[in-house]
């Protein structure tokens, strides 16, 4: 049956990234795209779209049979309307998976249906209980150029049972994610929507070169710690156009979790995001951490929207974490119904075991935020860092904020210009020189950082 073919990176995309130009390269290009050579429907493999059918082993055998295809340019996996029932099920290599306009690939409810995976390995056990955790409904493991996209079509992760599970202590292991890339390079996925997830939608961990655009994603108001896009351990990302409304943090950047993350040693870097609408009740639109004992720097957002939310911009770590956060910068933020504008919080998260380092201390340094509007605003900020390592450069301009209440701050020295609220003393106490250190040009256009691949 021929099928329509769907599009994929153009080889200059994939040269562009070899040669290594900044990502945020990545994020201006206008991508033009190839189809893939060979294309099948999921209807070959015997599925049946009528929401009822349990089809994880048509995509699965659909998976296998493309993967023959790996060297000869690769081939795409086709789902036309309907509502496409599956378990997990692990992609390949050089694949496109298309999603026509109408079909929704619906998650089984029966946790059966989820294969059990070991933990990673920068967190060490499941984040949500010890021991193991269920798999994602979408997975690659050590993959090379993957593209998930379509006509909008929709993945429905069908979260309401998995929210129950866990606010009621019933859950066996850590709830599954939507999509998950462990290890993999040249991922794009584009024009897609994401609707209930049982945890995080996009999932990128110790992934290179992954761009996020052009993707709506949304739960229900009640979905308790269900996030957006969670770039991992990962590096040369780029997450643009988009639309985030989630239970909690829209974007989060992570980088592993106390010991496990610091022996892991990968850092989150060279990262741009742009252009969101982000909404989150319980959340933050925007987070650093608070799982950051990798590190996370140099990262560039800009453009965004963030409304109706607990939280606009959040850093968060806590002692024993170890790791950093460092040279970010952060423009054109435009806040609407936020509790808090901005909290940077060193006391913020748990630990995995009693075997964390109470000694190894993180580090909150040269942060830029610029140019942020904000109308029904609580708090202005909350700035609270650690006493043996307090938070330093943390530097505001042009931050003008309709706020009940003003700044709070310890253990936090930076710089402020053009700010009102007035923030606190320490906010005011290092020269302006400061904001200009690190991986990101304080003035001007800010997607002209470079970054060494």
């Amino acid at each position: 049956m021929k099928m329509p073919v769907a599009l994929v990176w153009l080889l200059a995309f994939t040269n562009l990234l070899i040669r290594g130009e900044s990502n945020n390269a990545l994020c201006k290009e206008n991508f033009k795209l190839d189809p893939r050579p060979h294309s099948v429907s999921i209807l070959e493999f015997g599925a049946a779209g009528d929401g009822k059918t349990l089809n994880t082993l048509a995509f699965q055998n659909a998976i296998f049979y493309l993967k023959s295809f790996a060297d000869k340019g690769g081939a795409q996996l086709y789902v036309p309307p309907g509502k496409w029932l599956t378990g997990s099920f692990n992609l390949t290599s050089h694949l496109t998976l298309f999603l026509e306009k109408g079909a929704t690939i619906l998650a089984s409810p029966d946790p059966s249906h989820w294969e059990i995976v070991s933990p990673l390995p920068s967190y060490g056990r499941g984040v949500e209980l010890p021991g193991k955790r269920y798999r994602s409904l979408i997975n690659g493991d050590n993959l090379l150029d993957v593209v998930i996209t379509g006509d909008n079509g929709t993945f429905d992760g069908q979260g309401a049972a998995w929210w129950e599970w866990l606010e009621t202590g019933t859950l066996n292991y850590s709830r599954p994610h939507i999509i998950e890339f462990v290890s993999s390079k040249h991922i794009l996925i584009s024009n897609v929507t994401f609707l209930n997830a049982p945890s995080i939608n996009i999932h990128p961990v110790y992934c290179s070169q992954v761009h996020i655009r052009k993707v709506l994603i949304e739960t229900s108001i009640d979905s308790p710690y269900v996030l957006g896009v969670v770039p991992d351990s990962s590096n040369n990302v780029c997450i643009e156009d988009s639309t985030i409304n989630v239970g909690h943090d829209a974007v989060s950047l992570k980088s592993g979790w106390d010991q496990y993350g610091i022996n892991y040693g990968r850092p989150t870097t060279a990262i741009h995001i742009r252009n969101l609408s982000l909404k989150s009740p319980t959340g933050a639109g925007i987070s650093f951490g608070s799982e950051m004992s990798g590190g996370i720097s140099d990262v560039t957002v800009e453009l965004l929207s963030i409304h109706s939310s607990h939280v606009g911009v959040a850093f968060r770590t806590t002692r024993g974490r170890g790791g950093y956060i460092q040279n970010i910068t952060i423009s054109d933020v435009v806040l609407a119904g936020v509790d808090t504008a901005i909290v940077a919080d060193g006391h913020t998260g748990s630990h995995p075991d009693d075997k964390y380092d109470r000694d190894a201390l993180p580090i909150v340094s040269n942060i830029v935020m610029r140019n942020f509007t904000g109308e029904d605003i609580g708090l202005a900020g909350n700035f609270s860092g650690i006493g043996e390592s307090p938070f330093t450069s943390i530097c505001l301009t042009d931050i003008h904020l309709q706020s009940s209440e003003s700044w709070v701050c310890s253990n936090v020295s930076g710089y402020s210009d053009d700010v009102s609220p007035e923030p606190c003393s320490e906010l005011m106490s290092s020269p302006s020189s400061s904001c200009f250190d690190g991986g990101s040009i304080y003035s001007g256009d800010t997607a002209t950082q470079l970054y060494s691949w």
